[in-house]
C-alpha cells in the first residue's frame, strides 16, 4: 500500500478570477505563502519520503514548503500539471461565463474538449497512469503529490468512481489535503479536502 497525499497549490491572485493555465510566471500570493507554510507544518511529522510536483511555479513552491522539513528534493513531473485550457488561458472567468462552449465544457466535461486544449478525460488518464507507477515504486511509503484543482478532482473522481460531468461536486481548495491510500486490492480516501489539522495522517488501521 502507498499513502498519497494530494495537495493542491497554495492561492495566487488569479484563483477565482482568470484561468492561469500553463502560463509562467504566477506565483504564490502572500496568503498563498501562508496557507503553504501551515500545510507545511501540518505535514511535517508525517513520513514523507518523496515530493512530486507540477512544474508550474505556483505548484513548485508549494511542494519546495511541504518538502523541506523532511530534507528532500521535489521532482517536477509534467503529468501532474494542470489541465491544458488551449484558448481559454488567461481569460477571465467573467469573460468566459459569457461563452457557450465554456458553458457546454463545464455541464458535459466527458465530452467537451477545451478549444486547442485537452478532453478532461485525458487529464485524468496521465494523472491516473502517473499515481499508479508511483504506487508501485514506492510500495509502503508516503508520497506527497502537489497538483492543481481540475487534475486533482478528476483523479479524486476517478478512484470514488464519479463521472467527470460531477467533478464540481468536489471541492479543492487553495493548500488543501486529500489523503488516498492505493494498493493492489483498493483504493480508500481518509479524507478529501481538509485544511484543518489531521492528527490520523499515517496512523490509522482497518480495510485491507
Amino acid at each position: 500500500m502507498t499513502t498519497f497525499l494530494l495537495l493542491r497549490h497554495g492561492e495566487t491572485d488569479a484563483v477565482g478570477k482568470s484561468i492561469m493555465g500553463w502560463a509562467p510566471g504566477w506565483h504564490l500570493n502572500a496568503n498563498g505563502r501562508r496557507q503553504v507554510e501551515a500545510l507545511a507544518a501540518r505535514l511535517a511529522r508525517q513520513p514523507i519520503r518523496a515530493v512530486y510536483t507540477s512544474p508550474l511555479e505556483r505548484a513548485v513552491e508549494t511542494a519546495d514548503a511541504v518538502a523541506r522539513p523532511h530534507a528532500i528534493e521535489p521532482r517536477r513531473d509534467e503529468e501532474f500539471g494542470e489541465f491544458r485550457m488551449g484558448n481559454w488561458q488567461s481569460m477571465q472567468i467573467a469573460e468566459l461565463d459569457e461563452r457557450e462552449d465554456w458553458r457546454r465544457f463545464n455541464s458535459f466535461r466527458t465530452g467537451t474538449r477545451a478549444p486547442h486544449g485537452e478532453l478532461m478525460i485525458e487529464t485524468q488518464t496521465r494523472m491516473v497512469r502517473r499515481l499508479q507507477a508511483l504506487a508501485s515504486e514506492h510500495a509502503g511509503q508516503t508520497v506527497a503529490i502537489v497538483s492543481h484543482a481540475d487534475p486533482l478532482r478528476a483523479l479524486i473522481g476517478y478512484y470514488l468512481g464519479m463521472s467527470l460531468d460531477l467533478m464540481f461536486r468536489l471541492e479543492i481548495s487553495p493548500a488543501s489535503l486529500s489523503v488516498l491510500e492505493l494498493s493492489e486490492w483498493n483504493a480508500r480516501f481518509l479524507c478529501i479536502n481538509s485544511t484543518e489539522e489531521m492528527d490520523y495522517v499515517g496512523n490509522h488501521s482497518g480495510g485491507r
